[in-house]
Formats: C-alpha cells, structure tokens, sequence
C-alpha cells in the first residue's frame, strides 16, 4: 500500500490543469516565464502520478476481489471543472493575489489527500482511466481505478490496495 504519499500524486495530478489554465492565461498576457513554470509544474505532477501508477501496476500484491456492488464514479467533475476555470475569471495574470490563490490551492490538495472523499481525477479520466464505487461482499466501499469498463459485479479482479480505500486494478 503506498497511502498517502500515492494519493498525494493522485489528487496533484488532478488540480494539474490548474496550472495549464494559469499558463494560458500568462501566455496570452506575455508572462511568458509564468506560463513556462505553470507548464513545468502540471507536467511534473501528472508524469509523477503517472510513475506512480506504473509503479504500483508492477509492485502492489495482487489479491482477488469479488465486488457486491460496482457503480461508476467518473461523475464527480463539476467541482474539478469549476476549479479548473477559475483562473479565466481573473482580469491579468499579474494582478492575481498568490497570498490567496497558492494556500487555497494547498488546503485543497491537503483535504483531498488526507480524507477518504478522493475518487475522481479528470485528468485520469482523458488518459483512458476509470473510477467505480465498488462494495466487497464484508459491504465495504472502496474506489477502484481501472482502465477497463466494468458491466457486471460477478467479476473477479485482481487488485492492489493503493491506499485505505483506493485500489488499482492490476489486469487491465
């Protein structure tokens, strides 16, 4: 189980388009040194995300899982879409106060990684990836990050424990 230093990743690679949205945002601005930083620090946390899983694909304990119940959570985007366009409601890039915008960013990622309210990253989503809802017949809720489309809960998969309550499928 990798916990929190995993799930850190995770939720750093999703607020990633936060700073692709900053970058634009510079760029049209002629903050052309903001926009590259902005770039290089989305870059940076979805390629560690991505060690990560790849990491974990090869490294968990694989262990059978036969879900209950498997219901899809792909659907949580709004808060990550309004989150994401924030930026666009600025007038100048210059003008943006980072006393505010960087600690509310971080209290974010914070509640994000430290709580078990984390299971919908959009930017996994555009890579192909998958989130379920998936109860296991003891009736706990996990969140299971898969890349395949499951149709039916009989199912057995192979997993690793990413974290307490994430896991990552191993076969797909």
């Amino acid at each position: 189980m990798l916990s929190r230093f995993a799930k850190t990743l995770l939720t750093a690679s999703a607020i990633a388009p936060i700073s692709f949205v900053y970058a634009w945002a510079a760029y049209h601005q002629g903050e052309g040194s903001v926009a590259l930083i902005a770039v290089l620090v989305g870059v940076a946390a979805v390629a560690a995300c991505m060690i990560v899983l790849r990491f974990a694909r090869t490294g968990l304990e694989r262990i059978p899982f036969k879900a209950q119940e498997i219901e899809p959570a792909d659907s949580e985007n709004i808060g990550f879409m309004l989150l994401y366009l924030l930026p666009l409601f600025t007038d100048k890039i210059n003008t943006l106060n980072w006393e505010i915008w960087i600690p509310i960013v971080a209290i974010f990622s914070v509640i994000t990684a430290t709580g078990y309210g984390y299971h919908f990253n959009p930017l996994l989503g555009l890579l192909r990836w998958h989130f379920y809802k998936i109860t296991s017949t003891e009736g706990v809720t996990y969140v299971l990050i898969t890349k395949k489309h499951i149709r039916r809960a009989s199912q057995v998969l192979s997993v690793g424990q990413l974290t307490e309550y994430i896991l990552l499928d191993l076969e797909s």
